[in-house]
């Protein structure tokens, strides 16, 4: 069956996979483009504040990230019932994932209040930095609960298809969250503590704004109690889940940390190419979430040859988008870091680090985009192992950095584009074999 046949009779063109593209933009945006902000206005306090932040932003990530299980497991499950015809267990479903929210919540939140001095060290935190860093994770813990419970919430809506919602209500939270920012940290004075203060206020608001959009749906839920046995699907894709994103949170704390001992500039430098590279990893990614639910839905539907024509569209619309990318941040690179710092020797090395950045964005098209087919078809296990495959490789490298370090920020990002290419290449030779057995 022919591409163009397969989109007609599943309705998924080009078109339908952008719009829900471009939708999903606002509903990845929750943590990214909070710690963008907070990086962009915490870097003209200083050095030592922008590298704190440095240092919490890969501490949170190791929850957040980590908890994406909750959004792509339950999106995943929602969408295919949805696309076997049965909504009241897709609510099922939708219901037991905020529990779980909860209860991850309820065990994660604590150890970040305690946790974090010790947490900031090892990750080479040292002097006023460790202070700016322990400051600011403590405070953003306390708006843990709130970004699992709207991770969860999200799953849930785009496994429905509805990715409007969440774009609109995290617009409005992000928006809200610069007007905070600047009030507090410049207009009060409140420094690092004050951008950490406004980044859980707007978490706060975006998870009563999502409570309220589920709702209705979540009604028809045959379940409204918190039930293991209807827990535990889910439970277990996040177990592989689990292994496949922190493994991946290794992999990018570790590279904090080498830059971290390097020297303060270029810990900072690495801070400012992250978080772009986190905005140019939300656009790619931005594929891999529709992807995730139009093919569980026609997996669900029993349709693998649409599953099949719709990982290729992913990959060809992901591509497209990677190379305007890539062109964007390797022209700007001299230019971009001049909106995060004033600091000499941060702008130089930062300079490179965007090259890198573009570099990178390449490969990095083929795995989001892989990774999102691969989720929607419930590869959890092989996703897992892989990923631990990635960090086991990469480990060899990052040893190397540290012991030359005259390699600095192009050794750090000379192995973030290694570990990029290798999960591309590994996963779109899964998707192949995967999906073209599934059709046959």
């Amino acid at each position: 069956m022919s591409e163009a046949a397969v989109s007609r009779r599943g309705g998924v063109g080009d078109r339908r996979i952008l719009t829900l593209a471009v939708q999903a933009l606002g509903a990845l945006a929750v943590e990214p483009l909070y710690v963008l902000v907070d990086t962009a206005i915490v870097g003209r306090l200083g050095t030592p504040e922008l590298g704190g932040v440095a240092l919490a932003a890969s501490a949170l990530s190791l929850v957040t990230v980590g908890a994406n299980f909750l959004s792509y497991g339950t999106t995943e499950q929602v969408a295919r019932r949805i696309g076997g015809g049965d909504e009241r267990a897709a609510a099922d479903v939708g219901i037991q994932a905020v529990f779980l929210a909860v209860l991850v919540a309820a065990v994660v939140t604590p150890v970040l209040l305690i946790g974090a001095p010790t947490m900031c060290r090892l990750l080479g935190g040292k002097g006023e930095v460790l202070e700016h860093a322990v400051t600011y994770l403590r405070i953003s813990a306390i708006g843990v609960p709130f970004v699992l419970v709207t991770i969860a919430a999200q799953g849930f809506l785009r496994g429905h298809s509805d990715f409007a919602s969440p774009l609109r209500i995290l617009l409005t939270a992000n928006a809200a969250n610069v007007v905070l920012e600047v009030t507090m940290v410049f207009g009060l004075g409140l420094g690092v503590a004050g951008s950490a203060w406004s980044t859980v206020i707007a978490q706060v608001a975006a998870a009563g704004a999502f409570a309220v959009v589920v709702r209705g749906r979540l009604g028809v839920a045959r379940r409204v109690r918190p039930d293991w046995a209807a827990m535990r699907p889910l439970a277990l894709a996040g177990r592989h889940l689990l292994l496949r994103t922190g493994s991946m949170l290794a992999v990018l704390s570790g590279a904090a940390a080498i830059a971290a001992r390097i020297d303060e500039p270029t810990l900072a430098a690495h801070q400012v190419a992250m978080s772009v590279m986190i905005f140019v990893a939300l656009v790619l990614d931005a594929f891999a979430v529709p992807a995730q639910m139009l093919i569980a839905e026609r997996l669900g539907a029993q349709d693998p040859a649409g599953a099949y024509a719709l990982a290729r569209r992913v990959l060809r619309l992901s591509m497209i988008s990677a190379v305007f990318l890539a062109v964007f941040v390797v022209a700007l690179a001299p230019l971009l870091p001049y909106a995060f710092t004033s600091d000499d020797a941060v702008i130089e090395r930062a300079t490179v680090a965007f090259v890198w950045v573009g570099v990178a964005s390449l490969p990095g098209a083929v795995a989001y985009a892989y990774d999102g087919v691969l989720i929607g078809a419930a590869d959890y296990r092989f996703l897992g192992l892989a990923a631990l495959g990635y960090l086991a490789a990469m480990i060899p490298v990052g040893l190397v950095v540290l012991r030359i370090p005259q390699l600095g920020i192009s050794g750090v990002w000379g192995g973030i584009a290694l570990w990029m290419l290798l999960r591309a290449v590994v996963n779109a030779r899964r998707t192949d074999d995967l999906l073209a057995q599934t059709a046959a």
